[in-house]
């Protein structure tokens, strides 16, 4: 029997994933996704600059337009915006690890209140200065409008910051989930071992080889396809060809139960999201067991969310099953989850000593139609040999 540790990459996987992890970090635990861009950047320092100027001109035009403009103001707002922008950004690139690692709402909140903080310290500062030298009254109703307007102008500047870091790690996250497909997903031993299979059933069995290299084709054909959304039913069936393969390596050692709403064919979840989740249930508990197990899938729908539950028999070996390889696959399933929807799903994992269990909480974009309306139906798995 093959070994449940994962297969080294070799030739080209390998130098990608290094691009990716360099210095040999690719066998770690992936940092999480970055909440907003790399401020400290000579490229973002330019454009906030740039940007910065812009509002300066754009402001000084409102009040002053075209015929009667006023330079001497333009340099007072543009150092003003200057003096606002440099500290924030140096502020949220010493604090973008640890905004990675909270939630999205949280941290956009916290980013905020720091450009908000240094934007009142110099608004008020220079307030302070103007009432000094014209010996005139500190002016409150200034500072207030002026206060409202930079705190305008500083969402909607972190929002296009945000939304631009969430497409860079949608991307890179895609892009990894392509590598780990070709790297994990298809496994060299897999590979092998089917092939192996194949050769066995060729003389017995025929048709159950044919059905095998159907689904090999169907396998690879979605591990190989851009990133995605897929229905339901389709990445179930492609999960039970997964299984159906697996069983002809351990036999009667595999066992699974499903339990699938009928009403949920249709609705999109992200394609290569359930293979391996059952790939790391075999791997790290029925393949690790002499007497094998049962894997229990259970996807339901729950206050207008996809509840998606796989649990498995954990092997006493495993002392934390969330590390390693495994532990890979996960971080790179919970990466994924987060480019296509953002803080509106729930991944979580934990075992009772006995079974290991990953449980997904999914928003569903719309109720899911009446099996009666369904147009087209993805054939079912072929049964598992016993």
């Amino acid at each position: 029997m093959s070994s449940p540790q994962s297969a080294r990459p070799a030739g080209i996987i390998t130098q990608q994933i290094r691009e990716i992890a360099p210095e040999g970090k690719d066998s770690a635990r992936p940092p999480a996704a970055p909440f907003l861009p790399d401020l400290c950047g000579v490229s973002a320092l330019a454009a906030l600059v740039l940007m910065g100027e812009l509002l300066a001109l754009v402001l000084v035009l409102a009040v002053d337009g075209l015929r009667d403009f006023n330079w001497q103001r333009l340099g007072l707002v543009s150092m003003t915006i200057q003096w606002v922008i440099l500290p924030s950004a140096g502020l949220l690139c010493r604090l973008r690890s640890r905004l990675s690692r909270l939630p999205h709402r949280l941290a956009g909140a916290i980013s905020f209140a720091v450009v908000l903080a240094v934007l009142l310290t110099v608004l008020v500062a220079l307030e302070w200065w103007r009432a000094s030298l014209s010996g005139q009254a500190f002016a409150h109703w200034s500072l207030l409008g002026n206060s409202l307007l930079g705190s305008i102008c500083a969402g909607v500047v972190l929002r296009y910051a945000y939304v631009q870091q969430q497409l860079h790690n949608q991307q890179q996250a895609e892009l990894g989930a392509r590598i780990e497909a070709l790297q994990s997903r298809i496994r060299p031993h897999f590979l092998f071992n089917s092939m192996n299979s194949l050769a066995s059933l060729i003389a017995i069995d025929p048709e159950r080889a044919e059905r095998l290299v159907e689904d090999l084709s169907a396998l690879f054909r979605a591990s190989l396809a851009e990133p995605k959304l897929a229905p339901l039913a389709q990445e179930v069936a492609l999960a039970k060809r997964y299984l159906d393969i697996e069983s002809l390596r351990l036999g009667e050692r595999l066992r699974q139960h499903w339990d699938v709403a009928a009403d949920l064919d249709t609705v999109p979840i992200p394609t290569m999201l359930l293979q391996p989740l059952l790939e790391n249930a075999i791997l790290h508990g029925i393949a690790r067991l002499y007497a094998g197990g049962e894997i229990r899938v259970r996807i339901v729908a729950e206050d207008s969310h996809l509840l998606l539950t796989i649990d498995n028999p954990l092997a006493q070996a495993d002392a934390d099953p969330g590390r390693g390889h495994n532990g890979m696959a996960l971080d790179n399933i919970r990466q994924r989850l987060a480019a296509h929807y953002g803080p509106r799903h729930q991944f979580s994992t934990g075992d009772d000593g006995e079974r290991f269990r990953v449980q997904l909480r999914l928003p569903l974009a719309s109720p899911p139609a009446p099996q009666r309306q369904q147009a087209k139906k993805v054939p079912p798995a072929p049964e598992l040999v016993e």
